[in-house]
Order: structure tokens, then C-alpha cells, then sequence
């Protein structure tokens, strides 16, 4: 099994989530929740996190949190460990509570933070849990739009300054983006390489501590090459009737920046065998 590519240096930025070991609960009760919040709030204080947003659900959370230091497996290792061990004992029970190890994506400050931490809010309204953020008690969006109390180790700071000096008018302005988010398009389309959700500055930014990070081969090759172009750019390069061309895009495809047989055939409406067999001739 692939491990996940962990790339840290201060100041990084990241989505995380974590989920139940075989989709089952990881939050039973609302005590379960608030022991979460008070582990997370000890993971600020000890790691020196910043959370920005987070969500917590049925089977999974979200959190959005910056490094200033470059510290977030230490950090995560603690706050999931510490969770797992608590709950096994509040519910008399042994065995993994969450699946594998945390999921985590590097975001680019500049171009999808905001989102992100709008996307994260949505989620229970996404999941028809309630009818709109406002109504779900688990995740920041209270506190950031000034319905509750803000916590010490959430910060809100940063988020409500992207849209106005004052507290007030930011937070209405706030409340405003977040509704406006459920008929915006999913931000995850512009995911790459599993790892890096930003603008190209960004991606070309974060290549070399990629490089430097994938020696090992356990790690899966669509994070390996998180840099890579994208098939439509790759074989967009070919006229529409220069076959040879093609052929020659899709062998490149495959060997140079490693995209499997099938991620080809979705992208030319190809059937995988036809993929194969222009990826074994010869060059």
C-alpha cells in the first residue's frame, strides 16, 4: 500500500481530514466532539498551529490549518493517537478508530484558502444534515460569522480580513460567501497529484520539495509527479487528425509523466486495451 507524500515546511498550509476506520462514526456523541476540540485545541498550543476552519462530522473531520513550524505529522500523530485512545476507553472498545493514516493537501494561500474554509462549513449542508450552516453546531462557521464565541485556537482573523476592516460588516459579507458557495463548482477539480490544490506559481513552487520527498518508492506515482501537466494539455498538442502524433502524446503520457492506462483512455474516450496497445510500439 502506497503511504502518503508529506510535504512540511513552516508556513504551509493544508486541508485535513481523517476518517473512520471502514466508514464507521467517529463521533457518537457530542461528548466525543468536545473531547475532539479539546485535544485540537491542545495541538495549537503545543504545535503552535493556526486552524482557520474546520468541520466536524458523522465519520470524518476537516480541518484547514497553517505550520508555522514544519510539524504537522507530530502534530497529527498526537491529536488522532490521543482521540483513538480516549474513545477506545469512553466506549469500552479496542481497534483502530481511524482508517489509515490522515489525508492532507498543501493549499495555495493566495487562490483556494478562502474556498476551502467555505467548503468545509458546507459540508453538512452538502450531506442534507441541516438546511444551512448556520444551523450546525460543529464546525467554525458560528464563530466566524459572529453567531457564537470564537475560541482561543481557532482564528478567525485572517479569514473575516479578506472581506472587510470591520468585524461586523465582514462577517455579514462573510455569512454572504459561504451561502453563495452551494452553486459554486467543487474546488477539488483543480487537485494535483493528490497533494497540491493551487494556481501554477504555486505547483511549480512546491516541485522541487516533491522531488525531494519521492525517492521512496512506496509512495504512489500520482504524487510523485503532482507537478506534471495535465492530459489535456499533454495530448492537446496533436492536431485532431495527425494520429501519429497522438500516438506519440499518449506514449508520453504514460512513460514520461507516468498517467496509467486508464486515466488515458477516460481523457481520448479510448478503450484501455487500444491505450495499450499504442503505449507498447516502440518509439
Amino acid at each position: 500500500m502506497s503511504r502518503p507524500l508529506r510535504i512540511e515546511y513552516p508556513g504551509a498550509i493544508y486541508h485535513v481530514t481523517s476518517r473512520g476506520n471502514d466508514h464507521a462514526p467517529v463521533f457518537l456523541v457530542d461528548g466525543d466532539r468536545h473531547q475532539f476540540c479539546r485535544l485540537l485545541e491542545e495541538c495549537v498550543d503545543r504545535f503552535g498551529w493556526i486552524c482557520h476552519a474546520y468541520c466536524l462530522m458523522g465519520n470524518h473531520y476537516h480541518l484547514m490549518l497553517e505550520t508555522p513550524a514544519a510539524n504537522l505529522s507530530a502534530g497529527m500523530r498526537h491529536l488522532n493517537g490521543n482521540y483513538t485512545q480516549w474513545f477506545n476507553w469512553r466506549h469500552e472498545r479496542v481497534g483502530h478508530v481511524f482508517q489509515g493514516r490522515f489525508k492532507s493537501i498543501l493549499v495555495d494561500r493566495d487562490s483556494y484558502l478562502l474556498e476551502l474554509c467555505r467548503y468545509i462549513v458546507l459540508n453538512p449542508v452538502r450531506a442534507l444534515m441541516v438546511p444551512a450552516a448556520a444551523d450546525y453546531p460543529w464546525s467554525s462557521y458560528r464563530a466566524t460569522s459572529g453567531a457564537a464565541h470564537v475560541p482561543h485556537w481557532l482564528r478567525v482573523r485572517w479569514l473575516l480580513s479578506q472581506f472587510d476592516d470591520d468585524a461586523g460588516l465582514a462577517a455579514r459579507k462573510y455569512a454572504a460567501f459561504v451561502a453563495q458557495g452551494l452553486g459554486e463548482a467543487s474546488p477539488w477539480f483543480a487537485l494535483k497529484g493528490q497533494v497540491l490544490l493551487g494556481a501554477d506559481a504555486f505547483v511549480a513552487a512546491m516541485r522541487p520539495r516533491i522531488e525531494e520527498k519521492c525517492v521512496p518508492p512506496d509512495i504512489s506515482a500520482a504524487q510523485r509527479f503532482a507537478f506534471r501537466p495535465g492530459l489535456a494539455a499533454i495530448l492537446g498538442q496533436a492536431g485532431a487528425d495527425d494520429k501519429p502524433a497522438r500516438d506519440e502524446l499518449i506514449r508520453s503520457a504514460h512513460l514520461d509523466f507516468h498517467y496509467s492506462k486508464s486515466d488515458i483512455a477516460r481523457a481520448t474516450g479510448m478503450h484501455r486495451s487500444t491505450v495499450g496497445k499504442i503505449i507498447q510500439f516502440q518509439r
